[in-house]
């Protein structure tokens, strides 16, 4: 019996957040979306492209092959980023990374992006480490700074990162977990943000 369902093919490409990193059921939220989407009647293709520590300025370097490989031009293929986490990390601090390169390769990344595929982009969201205030201060103003890029870009932006650092269990989990990533509670709490947002809803109407 043939598959009557429309295909869809979706890159998620970030760092640690979007891989998924802490959830025992191995989905983060990525898997958790792809599955609500699939529910509703569509045929998902699902590719997690998270790597775990990296910062904008690697992403920058990969994120076209990876995609470019994974979504031919003959597919229906939408592509996510969510990144910017670890510009305000230990990884971004290593490599002297500022707020104005990773704002900088935020447009570079989303304005190449935009003329090729349907995007999407989702904000880094809240720590829960031992420098939460501190950290989350930056990861607050990056976000903000993100909003912008996306807005003079016309890409829809989601700000997870204003809800979730409001959630006991996000803060809870990844305090409890390794200082930063929650477990399966929390990253369903993300998805569920990305999943009412009208961004999102709105590469599955009919």
């Amino acid at each position: 019996m043939s598959d009557s369902r429309k295909e869809i093919r979706i890159c998620f490409i970030g760092e640690s957040f979007v891989n998924g990193t802490g959830d025992p059921e191995f989905l983060g939220w990525t898997g958790r979306v792809c599955r609500n989407a699939e529910s509703r009647g569509y045929a998902i293709t699902h590719y997690n492209l998270g790597v775990r520590a990296e910062t904008s300025r690697y992403l920058k370097k990969r994120w076209y092959s990876e995609v470019s490989y994974r979504l031919p031009k003959e597919s229906d293929g939408r592509v996510v980023f969510s990144f910017g986490a670890n510009d305000s990390g230990w990884a971004g601090k290593q490599q002297g990374i500022e707020l104005s390169e990773s704002i900088a390769n935020a447009h570079n990344i989303l304005s190449q992006a935009k003329q090729l595929y349907p995007i999407l982009m989702v904000s880094p969201p809240p720590c829960g480490d031992v420098d939460q205030e501190k950290r989350n201060q930056i990861l607050a103003n990056l976000s903000q700074e993100f909003a912008l890029v996306c807005n003079q870009l016309d890409v829809p932006y989601l700000d997870v990162f204003s809800s979730l650092v409001k959630s006991p269990i996000w803060l809870a989990e990844a305090k409890a977990n390794d200082g930063a990533h929650p477990k399966a509670d929390g990253y369903a709490e993300f998805a569920a943000i990305v999943q009412s947002w009208e961004g999102w809803l709105n590469w599955f109407t009919p």
